[in-house]
């Protein structure tokens, strides 16, 4: 078997990130819907699968 680097080769990909800063898991679960149901470049809705992920702040400091 021949392969392309050190790694295994996979067919998932990373299309792009977007990061919201929101104030609730809801509202960041309907931002991802209505990403996903946006359309396509035939005009159909993409329905691409999301995943939402939380991130983690810098923790507050008193300077």
């Amino acid at each position: 078997m021949v392969t392309d680097g050190p790694f295994p080769e996979s067919k998932e990909l990373l299309a792009g990130y977007r990061m919201v800063d929101v104030e609730s898991e809801e509202r960041a679960l309907e931002i991802a819907a209505q990403t996903s149901a946006a359309p396509g470049p035939d005009g159909v809705p993409i329905q691409h699968p999301i995943e939402v992920r939380q991130v983690m702040g810098a923790p507050d400091t008193d300077l």
